[in-house]
């Protein structure tokens, strides 16, 4: 609680999905200053909106949630786009934060840095380990530049910047639109839009066999509250479950919490993504006594209450 009653906290991307509910966290924490940047006031894109930021927060911390997302097919649409607006985001807000005099800069990146084939559970020292997988690399190589900048800027200017990897996240709040949604999301609409219909199937893309981690957006939350007041190391951290499950296991488990009783129809001509993914979250808890406590099929059934009375 003393950490946070007389800091200044910027959060980027503090209106969005997770920034929706990270910010009542640290609100609840006695932080009384938080500063949300929206998209129609400032481009962070633009060094001077940046700039102008600065000075209109005056930050102690920035958390930076900001950034282009989703799921595969709008990654394959629009990689320039994803690499170039994550990059420029990043880097440019991190530069002006140091030459600002932000004590401290909490990066947030993505599982999709890792290597397609990194050996599971991924662990933070196999990251650059390879390339990441095809269709969402731009991405994940523009989040991970902000690890190589908070390295390098630790080193020459002892700036104190921290690189979080969260995987897939999911919840109350999610994008539920099917342009751009992930997977949790655009199945969950699938099976409620097909009941709402009176349709008899759903296409899910792929072969069904890629794992997948996932976790719910309070839990990652938390992670981040507890890594702001907590960690101030140059090592990358892990922020998940460390459990996995198949995408078919994934589809029978929506599909019998929204009492979808369709026919499932496999698309195999889209493509899986990556082959596996689950994290080794060890370090989280032994850093700053994180560990994440809603199970899948609990943080499901929240979910899907929440998009059935949202989207009527």
């Amino acid at each position: 609680m003393n950490f946070w009653q007389d800091k200044r906290i910027t959060v980027t991307g503090g209106a969005g999905f997770l920034g929706s509910h990270l910010v009542p966290k640290i609100r609840g924490c006695g932080c009384k200053d938080i500063f949300i940047p929206l998209v129609g006031e400032y481009d962070l894109r633009k060094e001077a909106d940046i700039r102008r930021m600065l000075h209109d927060a005056n930050p102690d911390i920035i958390i930076h949630l900001a950034a282009i997302v989703g799921g595969i097919e709008i990654n394959r649409k629009h990689p320039g786009k994803f690499f170039y607006d994550n990059l420029i985001m990043g880097i440019q807000l991190m530069e002006q934060a140091r030459q600002f005099g932000v004590k401290k800069f909490v990066a947030i990146g993505t599982v999709c840095a890792y290597p397609k084939f990194a050996p599971v559970p991924f662990k933070e020292e196999d990251i650059w380990n390879g390339y990441p997988e095809e269709t969402n690399a731009p991405y994940g190589l523009a989040k991970k530049m902000l690890l190589v900048q908070a390295q390098a800027y630790r080193k020459e200017y002892d700036f104190n910047a921290i690189y979080l990897l969260p995987v897939n996240l999911y919840g109350p709040g999610d994008n539920f639109d099917p342009e751009s949604s992930h997977v949790i999301a655009s199945l969950i609409k699938k099976c409620c839009d097909a009941i709402k219909n009176n349709e008899n199937s759903i296409t899910v893309w792929g072969t069904g066999k890629p794992t997948r981690e996932f976790l719910y957006v309070e839990d990652a939350a938390k992670a981040i509250v507890l890594a702001t007041e907590k960690y101030n190391k140059v090592e990358p951290v892990n922020i998940g479950t460390g459990s996995e499950i198949s995408i078919r296991d994934l589809v029978n488990l929506v599909t019998k919490l929204t009492s979808f009783k369709g026919k499932i129809i496999w698309d195999t001509a889209k493509p899986d993504g990556q082959p596996k993914r689950c994290l080794d979250v060890t370090k989280a808890e032994k850093e700053f006594g994180f560990r994440a406590k809603i199970d899948l099929k609990e943080g499901l059934k929240k979910t899907i209450e929440w998009y059935k009375a949202n989207h009527k």
